[in-house]
């Protein structure tokens, strides 16, 4: 009986260690967790109804993904990163990304591409009804650029890097006022990509990255102490 059982214990702990980190990175990346923040196994545990041992089993993972760090005699705490840091990480994702786009432009059908085009079209409607003009989270351009690319570890690589830049990116923020120009630098990416030239579609999303990245470390810059 105990043989029977083991296997199921087992997998009900790693179900509830998966549901905690699927929970945990939300908070973090929400901002509900802020960058500095120790995490309070005590109440993380209650907040999420599970025990201590899934609950640690979902903060190591989210430690080898980079969204938090374990400190000596301290605890765990929220990652901070610093603006080279965050350079860094636009460094990775541009490369990757362009990456992406040159074999989204080879192989994507073209009623793939098309979709993405009908997305830039709801995402101008969503932000012609928001009354800040904010870019809307949701539907994600480059997520959906990215899958055009049918290569899994290109993908894993640039989800993993894109939580590291959010994270980053906390104590930046955005600024609505950008949102206009972020929507017509995809609409000129989406041309190119359209046009089946990746090395321009490449070109342009390496600009419209640069841009993105300049913005976010002008505020971060301004917001860190002298």
């Amino acid at each position: 009986m105990t043989e029977q059982l083991r296997p199921t214990k087992l997998g009900r702990a790693a179900t509830y260690a998966d549901k905690s980190l699927e929970v945990l990175r939300q908070m973090i990346l929400d901002g509900e967790l802020a960058p500095g923040q120790r995490l309070n196994e005590v109440h993380l545990s209650q907040a999420l109804g599970i025990s201590r041992g899934p609950l640690r089993e979902a903060i190591r993972r989210l430690a080898a993904e980079g969204l938090v760090e374990p400190v000596t005699h301290r605890g765990v705490y929220v990652r901070s990163f610093s603006a080279r840091e965050l350079s860094d990480f636009y460094e990775l994702r541009i490369a990757l990304e362009t990456h992406a786009v040159r074999l989204a432009a080879r192989y994507a059908p073209q009623e793939r591409i098309d979709e993405l085009g009908d997305m830039l079209d709801e995402t101008e409607h969503t932000m012609d009804d928001d009354t800040a003009g904010a870019y809307p989270a949701n539907p994600d351009f480059h997520a959906r650029l990215a899958r055009l690319a049918a290569n899994p570890p290109l993908l894993q690589a640039l989800t993993e890097v894109g939580r590291k830049i959010k994270l980053a990116r906390a104590r930046s923020a955005h600024q609505p006022q950008r949102a206009r120009t972020a929507l017509e630098e995809h609409r000129e990416i989406l041309a190119a990509l359209s046009k089946r030239d990746g090395d321009k579609a490449a070109a342009l999303l390496e600009s419209h990255l640069t841009s993105s990245l300049n913005n976010a470390l002008a505020v971060l810059r301004a917001s860190e102490p002298e």
